[in-house]
């Protein structure tokens, strides 16, 4: 060190153990800044500097950019890291969180094409290069979008939608990454003219409908964990009030069996597939299978009224 305290960029090498091309790179970066230059033009360096550097090398070994080093070196008093090296690590444990997911997911889709039969090689392969990776939901969050009734409060559509579409496992096995493939792949394939044939039957008020539906679908959920078979009960009455109540009329056994014709008739196996598959990737029972549990339901009870 000069008697000025000042070091010379072979002097700040040796004591941080890089070499003198490292810490040319980060004083052109300005991430390192000179103090001063000998009369030879030679760069020096302040009694800070040294710390200083440490702190960019530790933040380098964690692979931060150095953009993402500077904002922090900059957000401090002093050689020391500043109140944005939170941020800054929060920002790399996402970015590692989705390198991951990435990783879980393409492990997963790899183990499905070395697990199946030849003939379903092509098939499997050309699913999963369809959905990005790490995979995105916003195509079948579309399709539902596009699926329930326009007059359809946007309270309810987002609730509606949240609850129906799959998220993709953070930690999927061979089978859900297939499972999810061909969800996405029913959703992008839906037409305007396919979806008025999966459209489930609607009312002149859509939200009466869907709040009682919501409600149904939630005494299901009680129903099956006390392990009961569908039949009549609470959730039915809920059930059927519901639609009754939409349709501004009253929940009698006639219009019990008219309302079992007409969900026999808009019931769609694009609909039964998509749930099918949705429930090898939503934890619990989902929308699909609690409004199963329920047409089961009013069948059963039509067939004795």
């Amino acid at each position: 060190m000069s008697p000025d305290g000042t070091l010379s960029i072979g002097d700040l090498a040796a004591r941080a153990r890089t070499t003198v091309k490292t810490i040319r790179f980060y004083s052109d970066q300005g991430l390192l800044p000179e103090a001063a230059r000998s009369s030879g033009g030679h760069r020096r360096y302040g009694p800070d500097a040294l710390a200083r550097l440490r702190t960019i090398r530790s933040l380098r070994a964690l692979d931060v950019p150095v953009p993402e080093i500077k904002r922090v070196l900059e957000s401090g008093a002093g050689p020391e890291p500043g109140e944005g090296l939170e941020a800054v690590v929060a920002r790399r444990l996402d970015a590692i969180g989705g390198q991951l997911a990435a990783l879980r997911w393409r492990e997963a889709a790899l183990r499905a094409l070395q697990e199946c039969e030849p003939g379903q090689l092509a098939e499997r392969l050309e699913l999963i290069g369809a959905v990005s990776v790490p995979p995105d939901t916003s195509a079948i969050a579309h399709y539902w979008r596009r699926l329930l009734p326009v007059r359809l409060s946007a309270r309810l559509r987002t609730a509606i939608t949240e609850a129906a579409v799959p998220q993709p496992p953070a930690d999927p096995t061979p089978d859900q990454v297939i499972a999810f493939a061909r969800v996405h792949a029913l959703a992008t394939a839906a037409t305007d003219h396919c979806l008025a044939g999966h459209r489930p039957v609607t009312e002149t008020h859509p939200d009466l409908l869907y709040d009682g539906l919501y409600e149904a679908h939630q005494l299901v959920e009680a129903a099956v964990r006390a392990g009961r078979a569908p039949g009549p009960g609470e959730a039915l009455d809920c059930y059927a009030a519901a639609y009754a109540r939409a349709a501004g009329t009253r929940d009698t056994p006639a219009f019990r069996q008219a309302l079992a014709a007409r969900l026999a008739a808009a019931d769609h196996p694009v609909m039964h597939r998509y749930w099918q598959l949705a429930g090898a990737l939503i934890p619990g029972l989902t929308l699909g299978a609690a409004d199963a549990w329920l047409r089961d339901a009013l069948t059963a009870d039509t067939a004795t009224g």
